[in-house]
């Protein structure tokens, strides 16, 4: 059975390749959070401190077995929505938005617990019956993963909402939906999008869809993040300006440089030539989750680690996409390179989910 008990020897095995490729990140991480924090030794030890209790939670979520994880799902959703209300009544508020729990030790992003629970969740729900799916399947697991993304929206983090929902919509996709399914699910969508234009988006968050063609239309506004880091890309050129010697960045013209424009600060450096190999161990990183899912031993593990990778992969397309202005202004990291906690975690937690279907996959073939 896929919850018997590892030996010693297998209990502690990981996926290798994977592995290595996100420690390689984590270290290119830390080599560029310390331009663009400004030479700051503290925030290399808070980040550094993140990525270790983080990567010691991937370990440990690696050695669950994945029918453990799916019977974890509803209860790990129903937390996680749980926080998110809690965050709507007491959360603390920072930056125009009430995102966090203020723990007093340190505050967390609820939102970031249902990047991992709708998935896991949809995934629950689409196991329990039979694929393809029908329609009040589809309706339900689609309702599963609209609730959490309208209370996140509420916040307002719209880039984070749509994160979530994204996540729950591609498990439903691998699921095996037939493509009428698809085809409506797709006009319901568009139908959808002048609705939420007028009724749910605020007003700062359409000046960034507005200005998206044309930020000078509003160059200290709502294109002050878009114009300010084309320049330090484009500035960076083939092979970049050098560590620690990017002007854009070092005379602070690139908004939140450790956080959401930090590829900014990396491209100005490293150039072309950076770019394109961080984006190579983005692509190794994502194979590899996608590989995992396609030999996965059973529809829950294959629903949920296909889901996680391409999920990740969106988190990279999205924030690089906003950087060099193809995308709107969304507030969504450059994941295992941006400065942050709660993010750093439930990504290694991610990954920790992808391992132990691997590692069980391995053990179930070998017993």
């Amino acid at each position: 059975m896929e919850s018997a008990r590892l030996s010693n020897q297998q209990r502690f095995h990981i996926d290798v390749p994977l592995l290595l490729g996100i420690l390689a990140l984590c270290a290119l991480s830390l080599v560029i959070l310390y331009s663009a924090g400004g030479e700051r030794f503290d925030l290399l030890y808070r980040q550094g401190a993140r990525m270790l209790v983080g990567l010691v939670a991937m370990y440990v979520i690696a050695q669950v077995a994945p029918a453990d994880l799916q019977r974890w799902s509803p209860h790990v959703y129903a937390v996680g929505l749980g926080l998110l209300v809690l965050v709507l009544i007491i959360g603390f508020v920072g930056k125009g938005a009430q995102r966090w729990l203020d723990l007093g030790v340190f505050k967390f992003q609820p939102s970031e617990i249902m990047k991992l629970g709708v998935p896991m969740m949809v995934a629950w729900v689409m196991t329990r019956r039979p694929l393809p799916p029908r329609k009040r399947d589809l309706t339900l697991a689609f309702i599963v993963a609209a609730i959490p993304s309208a209370l996140v929206i509420l916040q307002p983090d719209l880039g984070t909402a749509i994160m979530i929902m994204l996540s729950g919509l591609l498990v439903i996709f691998l699921g095996g939906m037939l493509w009428r399914h698809i085809f409506l699910l797709a006009i319901l969508i568009g139908a959808a999008l002048p609705a939420a234009w007028f009724f749910v988006m605020h007003e700062y968050q359409k000046r960034r869809v507005l200005t998206l063609l044309d930020p000078w239309s509003d160059p200290l506004g709502a294109g002050y993040h878009t114009i300010q880091s084309i320049i330090a890309v484009g500035s960076g050129g083939t092979s970049g300006k050098g560590w620690l010697n990017g002007s854009q960045s070092r005379l602070e013209f690139i908004p939140e440089r450790s956080t959401d424009f930090v590829f900014a600060v990396y491209a100005e450096e490293f150039g072309l030539m950076g770019g394109a190999l961080l984006i190579a161990g983005y692509v190794f990183v994502v194979g590899r989750g996608l590989l995992i899912s396609v030999y996965a031993q059973d529809t829950y593990s294959r629903l949920i680690s296909g889901a996680l990778a391409i999920t990740f992969f969106f988190y990279v397309f999205v924030n690089v996409g906003m950087v060099v202005g193809i995308l709107p202004v969304v507030g969504v990291p450059l994941p295992l390179i941006s400065y942050g906690g709660t993010s750093m975690v439930t990504l290694m937690i991610g990954f920790g989910i992808l391992m132990s279907v691997h590692t069980h996959r391995k053990f179930l073939q070998s017993g």
